[in-house]
Order: structure tokens, then C-alpha cells, then sequence
């Protein structure tokens, strides 16, 4: 993904504020699989009502990208692909879809915010944009990520 000019001075303007936070250009994406899950999801974060989120290690073993790892940092895009956020890797777990926990379902802000209403939302997601050959199981390992929102 080449990466345009307003995402390198957002970064630049995050350091400015933060001269702490690395030098090099973190992961740059966007919440969901289209336009409107992107600024749907954003909106949550920037409310501080989500806090994780959840990745089918399938599809980043399909895609190739890099998996997600604590302390990573990441630019999170809207719908329009404007730079909106800065968020900061907090803790990762790999588990099963069927072992994902209602604490971490809770954590991504969605939703009535139950276990249940998690796994059919993401059992359906998965079904629909999965980007790996094998789709959806119920024991297909799901990245749960957690994080802190760095900027704003």
C-alpha cells in the first residue's frame, strides 16, 4: 500500500506532540471490510466505547501482512481514507472463535456488547469477507486484540 502525504504529516503531527512515539510509519488501515463499517468503528473508538477488536489469523496469513503485536502503533483511516487516530497495541491473544471471551466481545464496543451478538456479527462478517480461502469455522483461530487510542 503506498502511503500518501496527508498520512505522513498526521504521523509527523503526532510526534510533534509526542516526540516519543517511533520514528518509522506505523500499519495504516481501516476498522471492517467497507466504508461504512470504517467510520462506524472509528466512531466507537474516538467515543472510547471500543477498545479491541478481533482478526481471523487466516486472513493475515492469506494476505501476508504482518500480525499484530503488543506495543505495535497504527493509523487508523476513515471511510474517506483520512488519517483519524493514532492507537497503540496493549495485549494480543489467539484463540478459537468458539473460546473468544465475553469480556474481550464487551471490549469491542458493538452491538448489544454481548458474546452472543459478537459471534454472530463476526461469524457473519467472516462468512462475507473472509480474505482467506477457508472462510469461517468455529475453531478458526481469531487475533484479539486489545489497545489504547494514543491520538486524539
Amino acid at each position: 500500500m503506498s502511503v500518501d502525504a496527508a498520512v505522513v504529516r498526521f504521523w509527523e503531527e503526532c510526534r510533534a506532540e509526542d516526540p516519543a512515539l517511533p520514528e518509522a510509519l506505523p500499519e495504516v488501515w481501516a476498522f471492517g471490510a467497507t466504508p461504512v463499517h470504517a467510520d462506524a468503528l472509528l466512531e466507537l473508538v474516538l467515543a472510547g466505547t471500543k477498545t479491541g477488536t478481533a482478526s481471523s489469523l487466516w486472513d493475515y496469513e492469506a494476505s501476508g501482512d504482518p500480525v499484530p503485536a503488543v506495543g505495535d502503533f497504527s493509523i487508523i483511516l476513515d471511510e474517506a481514507g483520512a488519517p483519524r487516530a493514532v492507537l497503540e497495541t496493549t495485549r494480543i491473544e489467539i484463540v478459537p472463535f468458539c473460546e473468544v471471551t465475553a469480556e474481550h466481545a464487551h471490549s469491542e464496543g458493538e452491538g448489544d456488547r454481548t458474546l452472543a451478538d459478537w459471534r454472530d456479527t463476526h461469524e457473519r462478517y467472516w462468512r462475507r469477507y473472509s480474505e482467506n480461502e477457508r472462510g469461517f469455522a468455529r475453531d478458526m483461530p481469531v487475533i484479539c486484540e486489545r489497545f489504547r487510542l494514543v491520538f486524539p
